[in-house]
């Protein structure tokens, strides 16, 4: 079974997006009173049994049951012939709700907020503010719900769209996820196709990267890409403009716009940031058949002095992204152990010692390879990966005295 998703913008009319709008307020809402009933009982457990607090108490009887998922969704559908506005909305978004990067509200994403919070350590999910919302799922389209540049939602009928590229052949639309953002309204298709996809294999060439901030990575091959600095270059222009949102009064029509200016560069250094992420994954994959990268703890990362130019570089996103272009593009990707890559050589294997951040050089006192610093990392990567996979490791430097970097 393989799954692609593919996106495209949308031609919506404003009552459609007015009507979309409704929809995502009306999901909020929902996100907002059931995080409220399951924190208001979670709270009336948490006090003393043989005393109140001063600050206030939440009084349920012992014998309610935990506000679940599934009590909560047939709470809703009895909400729905009480409150029309709920009953206008589509009946897949309340208790289906998004499940896209930045998208909240809805009851299953609220038991997945919960199961997060319990199973991998996140936050306690929060109120969502107007406007936080940003997309919509529908997991259940009609038949042949795309024809051409069109495509036919719940709740508006038939959009055109951009048809950026073609629909693979064989492929079904299975559902789609409507996305409200700066420049405008997307759809995300998710197609399914009845095939089975074999796992890739090491084969070809290696190539190992090493990433950074003083260069945002170097290849083993002796290749140093500097690092872009998307969200520093546009920081004063962003500051300009939260401050003309700060001098307008809230709510108002000149407030929105000042916001809007703002939401829409943060969606280009967005598109910049990724736009680079796929054309260097896609650079890399070139020639070569195996690429390894270090296993790193980006969250550590950016809890150190260096934060905002360690978000701004993103290596998480984009190690994901080179994975999924290696994997569409046939070669074998993994991670190995980062644990000293920038203290060994590569061409004998000395331990060199732990070496300053302001040392840049790599220059081995037994063999005497000298090279760039994140260079000799890199080729270490390669060497581990080749080693994890069963290859003969590839020495660097071999019959010379002293590299070039």
């Amino acid at each position: 079974m393989l799954n692609l998703t593919y996106q495209y913008k949308l031609a919506l009319t404003k009552q459609q997006q007015q009507t979309y709008d409704e929809w995502l307020e009306t999901s909020r809402r929902v996100w907002n009173y059931a995080l409220a009933e399951r924190k208001d009982w979670y709270k009336s457990r948490a006090c003393p049994i043989d005393r109140c607090s001063l600050r206030g108490e939440y009084i349920i009887p012992p014998d309610a049951p935990r506000p679940s998922f599934s009590s909560q969704c047939k709470a809703l559908t009895q909400a729905r012939k009480v409150y029309p506005e709920l009953a206008l909305a589509h009946a897949q978004i309340s208790p289906q709700p998004p499940l896209g990067r930045g998208a909240t509200g809805g009851l299953r994403r609220l038991e997945k907020a919960f199961v997060s919070m319990w199973e991998r350590g996140h936050g306690f999910p929060r109120f969502k503010k107007p406007g936080r919302l940003r997309s919509l799922l529908f997991p259940q389209l009609g038949k042949d719900p795309v024809r051409g540049n069109r495509v036919k939602l719940p709740g508006v009928g038939w959009v055109k769209m951009r048809l950026s590229r073609a629909i693979p052949e064989g492929f079904v639309v299975k559902q789609a996820q409507v996305v409200k953002r700066a420049s405008g309204w997307y759809v995300m298709l998710t197609l399914q196709c009845e095939i089975e996809v074999p796992d890739i294999v090491p084969h070809g060439e290696a190539l190992g990267i090493d990433v950074g901030l003083s260069n945002y990575l170097a290849t083993s091959a002796g290749e140093l890409v500097p690092r872009p600095r998307f969200f520093v270059d546009l920081q004063s222009k962003l500051k300009l403009l939260q401050q003309r949102v700060s001098q307008k009064v809230k709510g108002s029509n000149n407030w929105r716009k000042a916001h809007h200016k703002v939401a829409k560069l943060h969606e280009y250094i967005r598109n910049c940031r990724q736009d680079f992420f796929y054309k260097l994954a896609h650079r890399l994959c070139d020639d070569v058949g195996m690429v390894f990268a270090e296993k790193l703890n980006f969250k550590a990362w950016a809890r150190g002095m260096f934060s905002k130019h360690t978000l701004d570089a993103a290596h998480g996103e984009f190690l994901r992204i080179l994975k999924w272009v290696c994997w569409k593009r046939g070669v074998f990707y993994a991670e190995v152990d980062a644990k000293g890559t920038s203290q060994i050589c590569p061409s004998c294997g000395t331990n060199t010692g732990k070496k300053e951040l302001s040392v840049r050089v790599h220059q081995c006192p037994e063999c005497g390879y000298t090279t760039d610093r994140d260079i000799a990392a890199a080729q270490v990567v390669v060497q581990r990966g080749l080693a994890a996979v069963g290859q003969t490791v590839k020495m660097f430097g071999e019959g010379l005295s002293v590299g070039s970097p």
